[in-house]
């Protein structure tokens, strides 16, 4: 599988990077005009940049309502990851807005099939030597993976996969192997993940969304439930079925039109995933 490569910068003053999103100024500003199927929207000269097969604990959620976050330490700790692994020092911010870091952009290079239905670039991202010449169509394997910022938040056990189908197998595959071996090792936030824990994650309403670690998208889910239906999970599975979350489970091949059959409610005050995150692969709506 091929991807474009795009060199440019990484620019954080004045916005907002978590553990899986950052600020992009290509050194071609016309660069991904070449993605034509999968637009990528770049303002002011810069891009939305999303990681690749990774999905973080949100730091500041408010896509229905008012801003609301995961536990705090995993949050910060993957952005604050993903700053240090591009060459940021001294990364200072105003609540998440990043205020001052030295220096204040860094080089470094994505790599990707185009962008997200809300435009963003989904890329590998990397630094240090680009693997090809810019604007070009590079060949990616797992050894090139291996070199990329998303490979390297995985193995560490501080973020989340996040699968589409748009991500080759081979790379896909490596990817859930690293995060395995992290949540086997109790590295990161794995330790106190209740994803898929047979009593689940109590849930009581938005307030207790904040206290436990689980899959962003099943928080993400729960946040819009909370905000636009009810403040309790009687009817989230309601809710779950007029989402279209096309996902398949890889282990069973089974593919589902929303998250619905993936979900327990325990004792309505309790979620739990049936699949591990690395189980499950998205098609990209």
């Amino acid at each position: 599988m091929s991807m474009l490569l795009v060199l440019g910068e990484f620019r954080i003053i004045g916005t907002e990077p978590d553990g899986d999103t950052i600020q992009f100024a290509p050194t071609d500003p016309l660069a991904f005009e070449k993605l034509v199927d999968a637009p990528v929207e770049v303002k002011n000269g810069r891009a939305r940049v999303r990681l690749e097969g990774v999905d973080a604990l949100e730091t500041h959620y408010d896509r229905t309502g008012p801003r609301i976050r995961q536990p705090a330490e995993f949050g910060d700790k993957a952005a604050q990851e993903l700053l240090t692994f591009l060459g940021f020092g001294d990364v200072r911010r105003v609540g998440q807005k990043v205020v001052s870091a030295d220096p204040p952009q860094t080089p470094g290079w994505v790599l990707t099939q185009g962008g997200d239905p809300f435009k963003r670039c989904v890329a590998l991202i990397g630094t240090g030597t680009p693997p090809g010449a810019d604007g070009t169509q590079i060949p990616v394997d797992v050894p090139l993976l291996q070199t990329t910022v998303n490979h390297h938040l995985l193995k560490t056990g501080l973020v989340y996969p996040g699968f589409y189908d748009k991500l080759p197998r081979d790379l896909r595959g490596e990817l859930a192997a690293v995060t395995r071996q992290a949540r086997e090792a109790g590295l990161g936030l794995w330790p106190l993940d209740v994803t898929t824990t047979p009593g689940g994650a109590p849930i009581t309403g938005m307030p207790s969304l904040t206290e436990v670690v689980i899959l962003p998208k099943l928080f993400r889910r729960l946040v819009d439930h909370f905000n636009l239906v009810e403040q309790s999970l009687s009817s989230f599975p309601a809710y779950l079925a007029g989402q279209e979350d096309n996902v398949e489970v890889l282990s069973t091949r089974t593919k589902q039109l929303s998250l619905l059959p993936l979900v327990q409610i325990i004792n309505g005050t309790a979620v739990r995933m049936t699949a591990q995150p690395e189980d499950t692969v998205y098609t990209e709506g």
